[in-house]
């Protein structure tokens, strides 16, 4: 099996809408002797945060000198973005042979009259066979969507159960409250472990306390409001946190704040339980880390901004981030969408700060098409807005319209960030 034909087998498969069980992923990690037993994790769930959070835990442990396992998605640009060690993509022969294996196993199971795996239970297992195989010493993990009946959550323990900002998503799935939302994200919560919280409403701050009293875990909140931010720029944020001055991230956004913070309440506990991590390490780790499509900076003149914001509340720390970062300007917004998500509320979010809109339509069989966005757009006021068939066109126009001294963000679907930071000339992760 090569590289294509093992993303076809990844990729090709028919999902269900949604798995009520750990039965398979169970059985195929068995015929591999179960690797993801015996390994350490950083186990993270969330709304909105979970990846820069783990980008920033991995980063801090690397700096420390632990052999750091990083399993994200969706991806960027690339498969193996998914998958890393040390900062470092699983390689092309290195994915493609392992697949290869997890393909001969799922049709031993399959003749078994087991269902085929989904395509995240294929990639969670070509993720915990490599991790183990590479020999790390800890896995950042994070979780594909809600928690209890995730994947990932297939392990048995973790040195810290993490839960980011919950807000509204995948509500078919995980429920139409936020308390209901939160008790899916507190599946990974495990008994007598240690869980960190970023704060927030109280609503699911008193649900994920509940959870943790009920399965004797303690619970430490990651309190962004005890932060100081002493500045703001194009190169970064410079911050205070408890006894820590003058921390730097150089990722974009007054929310990075927020999951750095809870990045290095995860360190704090990590250190409790023995791991070396000094404040270099978390000073080093913080600076270092990288996390594509998240208000990343792509062009200077004009300036131009990518961020991955895809429901309300990622509107919101979007808008905050571009009032602080531009007082008083207007942005023109190149904005696709999917059609499943709250997109009304994101546009009403954004309308204050829009000087025209460049509708276009993700390259996703959910996507909503540029010409609906538009007509979305026109009922919250009365910005100029012009449709595109694709991104490309759409980035065209817009870079040929916006003046050197005007700003650009492209923002909405996570499905046409990698195009952005191609046409940019971004093409690595």
């Amino acid at each position: 099996m090569n590289y294509e034909e093992a993303l076809d087998f990844l990729l090709g498969t028919e999902n269900p809408k949604y798995i009520l069980e750990h039965g398979v992923i169970e059985k195929l990690l068995a015929e591999f002797g179960s690797p993801h037993k015996g390994m350490k994790y950083v186990h993270i769930a969330g709304t909105n945060g979970k990846g820069s959070t783990s980008a920033f835990t991995s980063a801090i442990l690397q700096k420390a000198g632990y052999k750091t396992g990083l399993y994200t998605s969706p991806y960027v640009q690339q498969f193996n973005e998914r998958i890393q060690v040390d900062g470092i993509q699983i390689s092309d022969d290195e994915l493609a042979e392992i697949t290869g294996e997890i393909a001969e196993a799922t049709k031993r199971l399959m003749a078994k009259g087991v269902r085929r795996p989904t395509i995240f239970e294929l990639i969670t297992t070509l993720g915990f066979i490599y991790f183990k195989r590479c020999g790390c010493d800890i896995v950042v993990l994070e979780v594909g969507m809600g928690g209890r009946l995730d994947a990932t959550n297939i392990i048995e323990d973790a040195e810290v159960s993490v839960i980011t900002n919950i807000g509204f998503d995948h509500m078919e799935y995980l429920g139409d409250t936020l308390p209901l939302i939160a008790m899916e994200k507190a599946g990974i919560i495990k008994p007598g472990g240690s869980v960190v919280l970023y704060s927030q409403t109280e609503e699911v701050e008193k649900t994920i306390a509940s959870v943790c009293r009920d399965r004797g875990a303690s619970l430490v909140f990651a309190d962004a409001s005890l932060a100081k931010v002493n500045s703001v720029s194009l190169d970064g944020i410079d911050f205070d946190f408890g006894p820590y001055k003058n921390l730097r991230t150089s990722l974009l956004g007054l929310y990075q704040v927020r999951n750095a913070v809870t990045a290095v309440t995860v360190a704090q506990e990590l250190v409790k339980k023995g791991y070396r991590i000094s404040e270099q390490n978390l000073r080093d780790g913080l600076f270092s880390a990288h996390w594509p499509g998240r208000l990343e900076l792509l062009n200077r003149n004009p300036v131009v901004i990518v961020d991955g914001a895809h429901n309300p509340q990622g509107a919101s720390a979007l808008v905050e981030s571009l009032a602080e970062l531009f007082p008083g300007k207007k942005i023109n917004f190149v904005v696709g969408v999917l059609a499943d998500k709250d997109y009304s509320s994101s546009i009403e979010i954004v309308m204050p700060l829009a000087k025209r809109f460049y509708t276009v339509t993700p390259p996703n069989y959910r996507a909503l098409s540029a010409e609906e966005l538009a007509a979305e757009i026109r009922k919250h006021g009365d910005v100029p807005v012009e449709t595109f068939k694709d991104i490309n066109a759409a980035l065209k126009r817009a870079m040929y319209a916006t003046p050197g001294d005007e700003i650009l963000c492209i923002f909405g679907s996570l499905y046409q960030v990698g195009d952005v930071r191609s046409f940019f000339g971004r093409n690595t992760f």
